[in-house]
């Protein structure tokens, strides 16, 4: 039952990853490896800005807008420097690394004696475990609103125009380059919240912890399509963050089974990999049934 409930909060917080990425990642239809510096980014900003004082909530926040600002850093060395976008997020991912470091002051920083958002005081009143549950619900339920509400503005209808079609997009007047930005700078500043609010939940930051989020969140993306198919845009973000959940019950399985925790990196990618060819086969299924039918029907 904990371990369940503990899957299901973990899956909420991380599925605000898997919305941040499906941005870029399926909207704008452009890999954006900054990922794996901007989420431990929002951990380092906010366990810091917590260890000095800082109330958690301005905490997160301040997570938001350093997720934001390494958004902003990627998408300006693609446009206005013309570096490739993949280039360009391995460049910002690798200077956030020391940047990190400088943020905390060493490789790991503890909330130890600590406040954060998950001992907050109407939090002590719910059963174990629970806490990253209601926490997570609330801003997934928040960040969800805002950015259908956005995508739903003459703002967002450019930015998915953008992303679909930036040819055409350029004849309606829409600035490609300037959606590129604005989608990798609200894109990342999801994972840096994301970032921030998962330190809180586990009790510290490590510059290390962005090590295969990228995974994590194309997990997401790929499992809420592949379970759930054709949905619009609006249920695709909500598919999101299913799949997130998905994906943490199916670590969990793998666990329970027996498999050596060590192993999680390379079980994270065998899943992937395995979500992302089912359609595939799917589809040929779906071919070799059509073909055989009409060879049935010829005869």
């Amino acid at each position: 039952m904990g371990l369940g409930v503990s899957a299901i909060g973990q899956g909420l917080l991380y599925g605000l990853l898997g919305i941040g990425l499906f941005l870029t990642f399926r909207i704008l239809d452009f890999p954006d490896m900054t990922v794996e510096g901007t989420f431990p980014f929002g951990a380092a900003v906010t366990v810091s800005a917590i260890t000095h004082g800082v109330n958690p909530l301005l905490a997160t926040v301040l997570a938001l807008l350093a997720g934001m600002l390494a958004g902003l850093v990627t998408g300006l060395l693609s446009t206005k420097g013309h570096i490739p976008v993949l280039l360009a997020g391995i460049l910002v991912m690798t200077g956030l690394f020391s940047v990190n470091l400088r943020v905390m002051g060493r490789a790991n920083l503890s909330l130890l004696n600590q406040p954060n958002l998950f001992e907050a005081k109407w939090l002590k009143a719910l059963p174990e475990y629970f806490d990253s549950v209601a926490v997570g619900t609330i801003v997934v339920i928040v960040v969800l609103t805002l950015v259908i509400l956005f995508l739903n503005t003459q703002i967002g209808q450019g930015f998915i125009a953008a992303g679909d079609n930036p040819t055409m997009a350029r004849s309606l007047g829409i600035n490609p380059d300037g959606q590129q930005v604005l989608g990798l700078v609200v894109g990342n500043g999801l994972i840096g919240l994301s970032g921030g609010l998962i330190a809180q939940n586990n009790g510290y930051a490590d510059v290390n912890m962005g090590i295969g989020t990228i995974v994590i969140g194309l997990a997401a993306i790929i499992i809420g399509e592949v379970v759930f198919g054709e949905l619009t845009l609006s249920q695709r973000l909500v598919a999101v963050i299913l799949g997130s959940i998905i994906y943490r019950f199916v670590l969990l399985l793998v666990l329970k089974l027996g498999f050596n925790p060590d192993d999680l990196k390379v079980l994270s990618a065998v899943v992937l990999a395995v979500a992302i060819m089912v359609p595939s086969i799917e589809h040929k299924i779906h071919v070799r049934q059509v073909l055989r039918n009409g060879v049935q029907a010829h005869d």
